[in-house]
This record gives C-alpha cells, sequence and structure tokens, in this order.
C-alpha cells in the first residue's frame, strides 16, 4: 500500500484505472486512456490497476463495479467514477485539476 501512495502523491493529476482483463468495459477504456495520456502528456498520469492482481488495494479504495476511474492530486482523490467515460470528459476533468 506504501508504493500506492507514492503513486498519488504527486503535485500533478493522476487518473487510476481499475479494470480486469475478463471484462469487456474495461477492455473498451484501454483505448481512451491512451488517447487521454497521449492529449495531456506530462501534466497528468494515468495509471492502469489490475483488481485481480490488486485485490487488498481494490478491496479498501471498495472498488466494486468495472472499470473504476479516481483522479487524485497531492494524495487526494478528486473524483471518482464507475463505469465507461469518454476522453473528453476525462481530459476536461484532468484539465481541471492541473
Amino acid at each position: 500500500m506504501s508504493k500506492f501512495g507514492e503513486l498519488i502523491d504527486l503535485n500533478i493529476p493522476v487518473l487510476l484505472d481499475f479494470y480486469t482483463e475478463w471484462n469487456e468495459a474495461s477492455n473498451a477504456m484501454h483505448p481512451v486512456l491512451r488517447d487521454v495520456a497521449a492529449a495531456l502528456g506530462d501534466k497528468a498520469k494515468v495509471i492502469k490497476i489490475d483488481v485481480d492482481k490488486n485485490t487488498q488495494l481494490a478491496e479498501a479504495l471498495r472498488v466494486k463495479g468495472l472499470p473504476t476511474l479516481m483522479i487524485y492530486k497531492d494524495g487526494e482523490m478528486k473524483w471518482r467514477q464507475s463505469g465507461e467515460q469518454d476522453a473528453n470528459t476525462l481530459i476536461g476533468l484532468l484539465k481541471e485539476y492541473t
């Protein structure tokens, strides 16, 4: 868990994508997240977290639906949503916190 603290304690927004390989909606988000990362470059960070490999973290954050997306900045959760999102929405949200 301490590694997680390092991931989210940045002064740029960090978008976390909690997903699984077997979830269709999670897989549909992969190209969207690539677009978001490409659009924002070093102004934000996009991190994908496989729920099957990080069960303790997913439970601690009460991840129920997939995909679950969260935005952190300076170690604090700013936004959270379950389900698919489009790239423009995510880019707009991340820009709010840059």
